[in-house]
């Protein structure tokens, strides 16, 4: 999981002109956590060189309900510490033109926040989902450009 908790963070105050996305994952952080690359992949068995984020709450909620492993499924609010690209791995492959408004960077992003009230898809909608991702890992397709 993409995750570093930071002893003594300097505490966020947020604005109105900040960016912020949103965060999927199965990790347990805290508000001041720096969510940062060097970590194993929510997806994959590998450590990548970008953390991923959305501007839509959607994808994250994805993000939250594909992450590998038990934990509980929780969506972050965070901000951005350098710059943000487009994500390759929709905007390229699946949706040209970034209509799901996936980012990632090389560089931090910074927790701001929790959302902890959402519904998510029901587990029929994401066995179907999870086989789908399957079948496309199985004809070679389906990894993580990074």
């Amino acid at each position: 999981m993409q995750q570093l908790k930071e002893a003594n963070a300097t505490p966020h105050i947020a604005t109105p002109f900040a960016q912020t996305y949103f965060h999927g994952t199965k990790a347990d952080l805290e508000i001041g956590d720096l969510i940062k690359v060097g970590f194993q992949s929510n997806y994959e068995n590998r450590n990548l060189k970008h953390v991923y984020v959305a501007a839509t709450f959607h994808a994250a909620m994805l993000g939250a309900e594909l992450a590998a492993g038990d934990g509980k499924q929780r969506i972050y609010l965070v901000e951005a510490t350098g710059p943000v690209e487009d994500d390759p791995n929709v905007t390229d492959k699946k949706f040209p033109g970034n209509p799901t408004m996936s980012y990632r960077s090389e560089h931090p992003f910074k927790v701001i926040g929790e959302v902890t009230v959402w519904q998510g898809h029901s587990a029929a909608e994401i066995s179907t989902i999870k086989s789908g991702l399957q079948a496309l890992r199985a004809q070679g397709g389906g990894g993580i450009i990074d």
